[in-house]
């Protein structure tokens, strides 16, 4: 496979749309580990080309529209709600609740599926896991199909949530920062964990609001509407703060900072695609280029007019060819 790279700002009627909607046909619990019951579900053709679909977050959850990026016809896709969130249980549970547990649930699940590899899909946090899956298990890794890299960097995490993006959009910001004091404002990630954490249940929603909304008002170039109505419910927002929070406390429970990049040697015998917004604001593209950069060998597709949401026209197009050419490997 040839690397590529691109940047696109292709007309609607030249865009690749979502594929049909399609239903689970089979779903159930991996059996319990460290008190979590992991919910899956698999779609699509019970025979096709297995691949592992990855949520955002960490503490996001699986959705219909997950499905719709992969030919229903050819694909066996295989969905799960990581530790914590969606349908698994406890919900919002931070107690063994790791990147290196995900790690292992995904192993779990792969060998309760009988299946010996798969090509990997994850945007965001899903990138994040999906890259960092890929590096400890580069033989069961087909190929890598990867939207807003995001790396858990230090750099990156005081970019959103304290110093960078809080320019772009202030009036947005305010909302975000309400719910702490003045003199906590130094260190917001420390004030926000102290809350989403903590024993007061209206500290805590008041928290994960803020936290959520922050996410959903930055997350795409068309503005809040498209912001996913998940969002403004009160328990996904709890599950989805508190758990993003804690993983980015604890630098995504990596060795070290910029730990994938520093392990791409790993997987760059690995086929890979990765979609970039160029206006990106949640995760600048910085840290896509980066790994482009370790991994010269991907595929790299950067939308012109797009910023993070996986909704947006040009990403969908983007991770849409990109599954179809995954599938031909």
């Amino acid at each position: 496979m040839e690397p590529t790279t691109a940047s696109t700002l292709a007309s609607p009627a030249m865009r690749r749309g979502l594929y049909i909607e399609n239903q689970p046909f089979n779903s159930g619990y991996l059996p319990e580990q460290d008190g979590h019951s992991v919910f899956f579900e698999q779609c699509g053709r019970p025979n096709g080309k297995p691949c592992l679909i990855l949520h955002g977050g960490p503490g996001g959850a699986i959705n219909p529209t997950m499905r719709r990026y992969f030919d229903p016809s050819r694909w066996h896709m295989v969905l799960f709600d990581q530790r914590g969130c969606g349908r698994s249980t406890p919900n919002a549970s931070l107690d063994h609740n790791t990147t290196w547990t995900l790690i292992e649930d995904i192993e779990r699940l792969r060998v309760q599926l009988g299946l010996e590899k798969w090509t990997v899909f994850g945007g965001s946090w899903g990138s994040t896991l999906a890259l960092a899956y890929a590096i400890a298990h580069p033989d069961r890794v087909e190929a890598l199909v990867l939207r807003g890299i995001f790396m858990g960097s230090k750099r990156e995490l005081h970019w959103f949530y304290q110093n960078g993006a809080s320019m772009l959009f202030p009036d947005v910001w305010e909302r975000y920062v309400a719910p702490i004091p003045m003199e906590e404002r130094g260190n917001l990630m420390a004030a926000f964990h102290k809350r989403l954490t903590g024993s007061d249940p209206v500290a805590q929603a008041e928290a994960a609001a803020a936290w959520s909304q922050w996410e959903g008002d930055t997350i795409s170039i068309r503005g809040p509407a498209d912001r996913p109505d998940k969002f403004n419910e009160t328990a996904f927002a709890v599950a989805f703060a508190r758990i993003e929070c804690h993983y980015f406390m604890n630098g995504c429970f990596f060795e070290e900072d910029d730990w994938i990049v520093k392990n791409l040697d790993r997987i760059r015998h690995i086929p890979g695609w990765i979609v970039q917004g160029r206006y990106d604001v949640v995760t600048p593209m910085d840290a896509a280029w980066r790994v482009k950069s370790g991994w010269p060998e991907v595929n790299f597709n950067l939308i012109w007019d797009a910023g993070h949401a996986s909704t947006e026209p040009g990403v969908i197009d983007g991770l849409v060819r990109a599954t179809d050419a995954a599938f031909s490997l």
